[in-house]
């Protein structure tokens, strides 16, 4: 499974990269502020939203401590999907939140 930290992830959105983030936390986690231009999609509704997500493009998975996002990205990558877990989660996450 490829992974990145928080600061590398961090680093990327200061340079201006658009990148596509799903946050796999639940709703009320997610209401405490979350990555600007994360997509919510909760752990459990991933196999159900799976067809929302494109296979051309990366995703970057997130959730508070980078066990459900892993989760998450191990699913995806099994159904062909090219996904990348931030270790560490929100809990890692140093810069802006929305």
């Amino acid at each position: 499974m490829k992974t990145i930290t928080a600061k590398e992830l961090e680093s990327l959105l200061n340079e201006g990269k658009t990148l596509n983030i799903i946050d796999v936390r639940e709703t009320d986690e997610v209401a405490n502020g979350k990555i600007p231009g994360a997509v919510n999609i909760p752990l459990g509704l991933i196999e159900f939203r799976m067809n929302e997500l494109d296979k051309s493009k990366e995703y970057i998975m997130v959730c508070r401590s980078g066990a459900r996002s892993g989760r998450a990205s191990q699913f995806l990558d099994s159904y062909g999907f090219n996904v990348t877990n931030m270790t560490g989660g929100m809990l890692a996450w140093e810069g802006k939140q929305e």
